[in-house]
């Protein structure tokens, strides 16, 4: 009994990693994936003067930013963060990939870090909360820097054993998480070829590359950089949760659904956003559409009872009867 007694517990599990090498990781990814698409869509527009932009930039444009959008929201945010809902071996390959070609990072890193933010949103331990820097305008203008996009030089590293446990074991999700650049490099290689045949010149590979790599990257980025620094402070309030997230049904479209960012962290295990039919949410109508065609199942939804339950007007209401 006293030998077991004086067996050494082992240390807890670490929820977070910080060190030099991961911090140089972090800036290598800041520049090549968050700073260089700035870069390139100010070329974008210089390079106007050789090459007018027209329908093969816009479709370019508009096709890259659907298919890496639609990756982000209904991939890596809804399937493999929140497992609102399940789907078949194809479709996690594809969404997968097609998330990782946004630029944002490896889908077991992006997961582990949404899955952080979670657990600690808008309280210390959240990588991108704007709310953590102070009061009055100076800290609201440093919060919403911060987490918008300057968080991203340097963070904590969240632990992927502790917060993604479930996508270690799959080896699909692996596989493709490690070729996470070649993904990338992909994601910019499409377009640039596609211009270049449609055109039939290197100016066109340019074009492609700069409206259907670039600034496709850029405006998608801040698109979903938006929802984690204003959607966090500026917005309705319909349902009770934790944090201070907000809804922007106004944004409804050009951020897949994601701007119902109350509603989410209210639900976050519901693969609507929106929950409502006519609020507009992209990225459930993709899901939609897989589970009718049966390659999406056990898709997730709160029930009217319980969003009934969170909505704030009726807590305050029966409040005031009690």
């Amino acid at each position: 009994m006293t030998e077991l007694q004086g067996e050494r517990r082992p240390a807890p599990r670490r929820k977070t990693v910080s060190n030099s090498y991961l911090h140089r990781l972090q800036r290598r990814h800041f520049i090549l994936f968050d700073i260089l698409p700035i870069v390139g869509t100010v070329a974008a527009v210089g390079f106007l003067a050789v090459q007018p932009f027209g329908l093969t930039e816009l479709a370019l444009f508009f096709s890259m930013w659907l298919v890496t959008g639609l990756g982000i929201t209904a991939g890596y945010h809804r399937l493999f963060t929140h497992r609102s809902y399940k789907a078949s071996t194809w479709v996690y390959a594809v969404l997968a990939v097609a998330g990782s070609m946004a630029g944002q990072g490896p889908v077991v890193s992006w997961v582990a870090l949404h899955r952080r933010h979670h657990e600690c949103s808008d309280r210390e331990g959240d990588p991108h909360s704007p709310n953590l820097e102070g009061s009055g305008v100076r800290g609201r203008i440093r919060g919403l820097a911060h987490s918008h996009i300057l968080w991203m030089r340097r963070h904590d590293y969240p632990n992927i054993v502790h917060y993604a446990p479930d996508l270690l074991k799959n080896p699909v999700i692996m596989r493709i998480s490690r070729h996470y650049h070649f993904w990338v490099v992909l994601g910019l290689v499409i377009p640039a070829a596609i211009g270049g045949i449609a055109h039939l010149s290197w100016q066109g590979a340019v074009s492609g590359l700069l409206w259907g790599g670039f600034v496709r990257m850029f405006v998608l980025e801040h698109i979903v950089w938006a929802i984690n620094s204003f959607l966090h402070m500026f917005g309705t309030r319909p349902y009770e949760s934790r944090e201070n997230s907000r809804n922007a049904g106004v944004l409804a479209l050009a951020t897949f659904g994601e701007s119902w960012h109350n509603n989410h962290h209210a639900f976050p295990d519901s693969a609507s956003f929106g929950l409502e039919w006519y609020h507009l949410d992209p990225g459930y109508w993709l899901i939609k559409f897989l589970s009718l065609v049966g390659a999406a199942h056990d898709v997730g939804i709160p029930t009217r009872e319980r969003r009934h339950s969170k909505r704030r007007r009726h807590r305050t209401l029966s409040g005031a009867q009690s």
